[in-house]
């Protein structure tokens, strides 16, 4: 009961007390539900939800916050319902207890697809109130500092899952303090030993970074006092899992890091950020490309600060954050300053807003992912929290991680842009979709209709949103393709029995569905486009026996046409190489679709006449695109014959896949070469132009 009193003279501070008397009987109700049960330190369950809560009221969380985080085990670990708690406390209590409550109900084949479903399950809550995050943090803090009871194996996977998910949320929401916390507490539970090395090493430097710090902010309180500027100057200690983590992606030294001074000067307003800004650069040489100004433009989760490196005395670096006490508030708290000022502050509604956007972002996401394993995965890439900012050609800003290239760009200012996106400018200069961007560039998307998202963007795009918009496009674009496949063969082995694909009746697709356990006709028409059904096997449950008719098709072996390069579906032999004006024959793989061969390629020996996975195709008049070919080439060793006939090659309008040369004595080489062409009589063109090098003995394709 004294914890309980404590804990509602806090509340009284900044609540009503109509408001602190509901907090109490949500807690009263709490304490009854998880009456009996005890946490493994052997303490009484209900001191963990009366701590949480402790954790959001230091914060002043409204009542609703609290009264969720006294509740917020009671649906997962009692009798009671949301129904019932809606009743009892409201829908808004109940909905935020719900979206922090775990999935128990489902059997989940691995931990890691139970992680990822209760996280979608929470992303889906924030969605609806932000407050379902904020009361998910306190619980998993409350739990970290609480860590010590449990095996070692379950406080390291407890440790990762919040060095992986639930810091880098709080980072994103701006929430320091939490991230600070849980990070290091994350860090001491996961890497015990490292942990412990580190404290020993700051304990044994301290000592003479003390004089340091107060002869630098001695220094720092003198020239503000001078020019009448109100400020807090306080020396800032490198956190542990900070240090560590510069310690092993910079792969410098304890020293090296330790070596930095870092301070925080917090001021009234903002005019006086940078009038500090420019007292502290006249006392210290700023360090060129070290300044940061986050005021103009805020971090993506509503962070604001100057941010800069001076050389100080004996060449000592120092770092300096300025800004305001809102600010502070705001770097510290994150999120939940919005209920920190109610009066409107305009940093905590911007903050608001922010994170709004975000989630609405995530959601987006979760619609385009194929299932919780893969949503997971790109809200990871989302959360790492170093950003750059670029502009639109109108002067907008758009945040992106670190890293990110221009189709990143594309896909942060529309979906629609990015699907469509075919080149960029940086700067006003045509450059290429893979390049990493800078702060402060400016980007123009060049886009065409009809222009589609190349499978080879996924090796270089950084932001979550584009990742997932891209894979999502290719899925439904194979779906689509496989199933135009899957049709066009279905009707190859129709015509066979005297029917065709345009025949078909409903009758004999529920016939063919009860009989297969498909659930729809067209699974059934990807899985034949995929290779993993066989389409004389379909046709042979669609048209029975009794049913069949002498086949009127005069050509029965009639082709399917190739036409393009670029298909999800259709892919091209690596062992022969064929292009367009080569006869060619289709495979039907299992998973790969159609792969087309030559006819003379040997690998296709052993199934030629096998009609389930051999099928006569053909190249279709206005086939294009780019097709790998193999040549050797024996030449006369000569300096700059590489160069030459690279130049011939080009000059040619092909471009050159792979080169490699082996010599063959003192005279001669042999040069394999894999370039791209597009039909017989390109190919023809350049094997001429080859031949016609003094140095080039002999030209030919590789068959096999």
């Amino acid at each position: 009961m004294q914890a309980v009193e404590t804990f509602a003279d806090k509340l009284s501070f900044y609540l009503e007390p109509a408001q602190v008397k509901k907090i109490v009987r949500a807690y009263k109700f709490a304490e009854k539900s998880h009456h009996g049960q005890y946490r493994q330190s052997g303490e009484d369950y209900i001191s963990h939800p009366l701590a949480v809560a402790g954790i959001l009221a230091d914060m002043h969380m409204d009542p609703e916050s609290l009264m969720a985080a006294l509740l917020h085990d009671v649906i997962e670990d009692t009798d009671f319902t949301k129904s019932q708690l809606t009743w009892r406390f409201g829908r808004t209590v109940a909905t935020l207890v719900d979206g922090v409550s775990k999935l128990s109900e489902i059997e989940f084949s691995s931990r890691a697809e139970q992680q990822a479903e209760n996280f979608l399950k929470m992303t889906l809550a924030m969605a609806r109130d932000i407050r379902v995050v904020l009361v998910k943090l306190a619980d998993r803090l409350h739990n970290m500092r609480t860590l010590g009871v449990l095996n070692p194996e379950k406080r390291r996977r407890i440790a990762r899952e919040t060095l992986d998910i639930y810091a880098p949320i709080a980072q994103r929401l701006g929430m320091n303090d939490i991230r600070i916390e849980l990070e290091d507490l994350g860090f001491s539970a996961l890497y015990p030993l490292r942990h412990q090395r580190i404290t020993e090493a700051l304990k044994a430097t301290r000592g003479h970074r003390t004089e340091l710090v107060d002869e630098i902010k001695s220094a720092l309180d003198a020239q503000l006092y001078q020019h009448h500027i109100t400020a807090t100057v306080t020396g800032r200690e490198k956190h542990l899992w900070s240090i560590y983590q510069k310690m092993k992606t910079k792969k410098r030294s304890f020293k090296d890091i330790t070596d930095v001074f870092a301070f925080r000067i917090v001021v009234d307003s903002v005019d006086d950020c940078y009038r500090v800004l420019g007292v502290i650069h006249n006392l210290y040489k700023p360090v060129p490309g070290e300044f940061k100004d986050y005021i103009a433009i805020p971090k993506s989760n509503g962070y604001q600060s100057l941010h800069s490196v001076l050389v100080g005395m004996n060449g000592v670096p120092i770092e300096v954050q300025i800004r305001t006490r809102e600010m502070d508030d705001l770097a510290n708290y994150g999120i939940a300053s919005h209920w920190l000022y109610k009066s409107g502050l305009e940093n905590a509604e911007g903050n608001q807003t922010r994170t709004t956007r975000w989630v609405k972002g995530l959601l987006e996401i979760q619609q385009q992912a194929g299932n919780s394993l893969e949503f997971i995965e790109h809200v990871k890439t989302d959360l790492f929290p170093e950003e750059v900012y670029v502009f639109t050609p109108t002067g907008a800003i758009i945040e992106l991680p670190t890293g990110a290239t221009s189709v990143d760009f594309a896909y942060a200012v529309h979906t629609q842009v990015g699907d469509t996106c075919i080149a960029c400018e940086i700067d006003g200069q045509l450059s290429p979709l893979s390049q990493a961007l800078e702060s402060g560039q400016r980007v123009r998307i060049i886009t065409a209709p009809g222009a589609q998202p190349n499978p080879s963007w996924l090796n270089f795009v950084h932001s979550a949103k584009a990742r997932s918009a891209i894979r999502h496009f290719l899925k439904n674009q194979q779906h689509e393709e496989s199933v135009e496949l899957g049709k066009r063969l279905l009707d190859r082995a129709l015509l066979g029995f005297g029917s065709s694909y345009k025949k078909i009746r409903k009758s004999q697709i529920k016939h063919l569905l009860k009989e297969t356990d498909a659930a729809t006709f067209e699974s059934i028409l990807q899985q034949i486009g995929l290779g993993n059904r066989v389409a004389y096997a379909v046709a042979n449950v669609l048209v029975p026996e009794a049913k069949r008719k002498p086949s009127t098709n005069t050509n029965p072996d009639s082709p399917i046409l190739v036409d393009n390069a670029d298909g999800l579906i259709t892919s091209y032999a690596r062992c022969c190489h064929p292009i367009p004006g080569d006869h060619v024959l289709g495979h039907l793989s299992p998973g790969r679709g159609l792969v087309v061969h030559r006819e003379s390629c040997k690998n296709l020996s052993d199934i030629r006449d096998n009609a389930e996975k051999c099928i006569p195709i053909s190249w279709s008049p206005v086939v294009r695109g780019e097709f790998p070919v193999e040549l050797k080439l024996e030449i006369i060793s000569d300096r700059g014959i590489i160069a030459t006939l690279a130049a011939r090659i080009t000059d040619q309008d092909a471009t050159i896949d792979q080169i490699t040369v082996n010599e063959r004595d003192t005279h001669t080489s042999v040069v394999d070469l894999v370039i791209s062409t597009q039909n017989r009589v390109h190919l023809a063109n350049i094997m001429r132009r080859i031949r016609s090098l003094k140095a080039v003995q002999t030209v030919q394709r590789v068959k096999n």
